[in-house]
């Protein structure tokens, strides 16, 4: 049974009230937050959310979903608490309309550039799936990344369904990560250092942090506790401790800051560090900067950072599929989200 598009097979659905204001598949699965999401038909997004193969697609005001559960390669019609999942991966229950209000009123910028792209939102991401997604993510850019990921998910997550001539696969676990030939598995996977970021950062929390837990719990502590806390794990600085803070553990005024983000600040905010010794991107200078934007749009700063990069979101909602995508230019890095900083 392969990818069902909803025109084909209405009864196998089910939906949710969304406007297309409140969320934009094309620039939300393919803007470099989750790299296991691809357009296998067209406006249908095929991916794995909450141990379950998904395809969604949108019409003008409302979510469609059918779903395929492990072991039987059949699309069904999700069940409420199915659908749920979806709410709460895109978290609908922010309003993202009052946020848009909220952030052109006190930024003319922002007013400027964001009114091309609406329906940009953050997703609510498994900790373990973002954290070691955005490790791979260093130096690298959103087509790499998600060829890595896939790779990785491939060798050592659990088999859910194949359709058409895809097999779809679960995140691992950190034990499955944390065995003692992963890295050199992953080497050969082409992850190069990266490998053993992700290899000794499984261990370090099932070893020294008591296990997945540990990082669930980072929810709950405040962001300056979180993000301390990731920064301790091997291969994650001050970047993708931002990211996954972001994008995994409900810290939505974190601000993932690179060489581009300063100049976005400087080009179009006339931002300057206080420090004349900082003349570019510094752990002191990054977090004046963070606190410049979160003064700014508030607590909330994260989603609108995702505003501020229109050409990024545009270059990743071009990416689609490996089979239709345009090959990359080769020295395009990640934007806002993927290099580590």
């Amino acid at each position: 049974m392969g990818h069902r598009t909803l025109t084909s097979s209405p009864a196998l659905w089910a939906s949710i009230p969304c406007p297309r204001s409140e969320l934009r598949l094309d620039l939300v699965l393919a803007s470099g937050q989750s790299f296991r999401w691809r357009e296998r038909n067209e406006g249908h997004w095929s991916g794995v959310l909450a141990g379950r193969v998904w395809t969604l697609t949108q019409t003008d005001e409302r979510l469609h979903g059918t779903v395929y559960r492990p072991g039987t390669g059949q699309p069904s019609a999700p069940t409420p608490e199915e659908l749920q999942a979806v709410r709460r991966y895109f978290q609908l229950d922010v309003n993202l309309a009052q946020l848009y209000h909220h952030w052109a009123s006190v930024d003319p910028h922002f007013q400027e550039v964001a009114r091309k792209f609406e329906g940009v939102r953050l997703l609510r991401q498994d900790p373990v799936e973002c954290l070691f997604s955005f490790i791979c993510s260093s130096n690298n850019n959103v087509s790499r990344i998600t060829g890595m990921v896939e790779r990785l998910c491939q060798a050592f997550g659990p088999r859910l369904v194949q359709l058409d001539d895809i097999t779809y696969h679960g995140f691992p676990s950190l034990q499955a990560l944390a065995g003692p030939e992963v890295e050199a598995d992953l080497r050969k996977l082409g992850l190069g250092y990266r490998a053993s970021y992700v290899s000794a950062s499984a261990r370090a929390i099932l070893e020294e942090h008591g296990g997945l837990s540990w990082l669930q719990q980072l929810r709950e502590a405040p962001y300056e506790d979180a993000h301390q806390a990731l920064c301790t794990l091997p291969g994650v600085g001050p970047k993708v401790a931002d990211c996954v803070c972001l994008m995994a553990l409900d810290k939505a005024q974190a601000v993932p800051v690179d060489v581009h983000m300063w100049q976005v600040a400087q080009r179009d905010y006339n931002w300057y560090p206080t420090t004349s010794q900082a003349k570019g991107p510094s752990p002191p200078a990054n977090k004046e900067l963070g606190n410049f934007f979160r003064s700014l749009w508030g607590i909330y700063a994260g989603w609108a950072q995702a505003y501020t990069l229109p050409p990024q979101v545009v270059f990743c909602a071009d990416l689609r599929q490996p089979h239709r995508a345009q090959k990359p230019p080769a020295k395009r890095r990640m934007g806002s989200r993927g290099a580590e900083g």
